[in-house]
This record gives structure tokens, sequence and C-alpha cells, in this order.
């Protein structure tokens, strides 16, 4: 092989790198615009629904599950959730998912992505944020109550958290 062609090839290496770097941002390469969130409940088995910002459900299930949701939510705008768990004896309890910034957004531009990455690669793909790995719920049970003279609430033993079991009475 010739000295000319090495030298031919090694220019055309170096700025293929070179498109390669300025097309992309960092967080775009080391980091993903979705993440799995791990929704759990104590007790398991709650039913929950996922809704974004605008309040349109995104999903719903049963606790534990793991739903892979959206980072980004058009240009340098992130993503947040609600999510709600309802659950037979207990109180319906809300939690939010909030987004974060990717630290590859801010550091991995600096040296790699540059304007192009800070600006437009990584804020169009939302690879820019970062969501959480899990929200844990603990639900508070709800004691029943004689809403009226003719009313009573009934309750699934498996419901009943195991610390109030102690102070119930044998109904026969």
């Amino acid at each position: 092989m010739r000295n000319g062609s090495v030298g031919f090839w090694a220019k055309v290496l170096t700025i293929c790198v070179a498109v390669f770097l300025i097309t992309t941002g960092c967080a775009s390469l080391v980091s993903r615009s979705s993440y799995p969130v791990a929704i759990t409940s104590d007790p398991d088995r709650a039913d929950f629904i996922i809704n974004n910002a605008a309040g349109e459900t995104i999903h719903e299930g049963v606790t534990p599950a793991t739903i892979t949701l959206k980072s980004g939510d058009g240009y340098m705008s992130g993503a947040d959730y609600t999510v709600v768990m309802a659950k037979p004896g207990y109180a319906v309890h809300t939690a939010e998912i909030k987004r974060g910034i990717d630290g590859w957004y801010i550091a991995g531009n600096l040296f790699i992505g540059g304007v192009i990455g800070w600006l437009i690669v990584d804020p169009i793909t939302g690879a820019m944020w970062t969501l959480p790995k899990e929200i844990s719920v603990t639900l508070e049970p709800v004691t029943g109550s004689l809403d009226g003279p003719d009313e009573i609430h009934l309750t699934s033993l498996e419901d009943v958290p195991h610390d109030l079991r102690a102070q119930m009475i044998r109904v026969r």
C-alpha cells in the first residue's frame, strides 16, 4: 500500500468522525429518550393510571409494573406524569413523575456534541431529559364507617393491614 493512500483514508476517517460529532448530541449518544419506570405500591395489586401533563391517560395497570415513558414532550420541553393509585379499603393516592436534566446533556455536549447537541439534537430527541427509575407509594388504609343507621362498609380480610387485624372482632 502506498503512503499516499494511507493519508487519503486517514483524512476520510477524520472527516467522518468530525461529521458524526458535529451532527449528534452527547445525551443522544449515551442516554435515551424513553425510560423504564417501575410503579410499585404497598400493598401490591393496586390499580393505577398514568396521565401526561395534558391529562390524557397514557397507561392503566396493576402494581407492580414497569412502564416505558418518554422523557421529552416537544422541543426543549420535558415530560411530567401523574400516577393515580387506588385499591379497595385504601385512600386514593396521587404521585408525580418529574423529569430532570440528563447530566450527559450538560457535560457531554461541552466536550462532544457542542452547540448542535445543546440546541438541536438533544432537545428534539428528548435525550436531554431523564425520568426516575421507580415510583413507590404506600397506600393508607381507610377505616370502615357507618354513614347512616342502615349503612355499613365491608372489606376483604386481605385488604386489612396486618397491624390492624389484632383490633378486629369476630362476628358470628
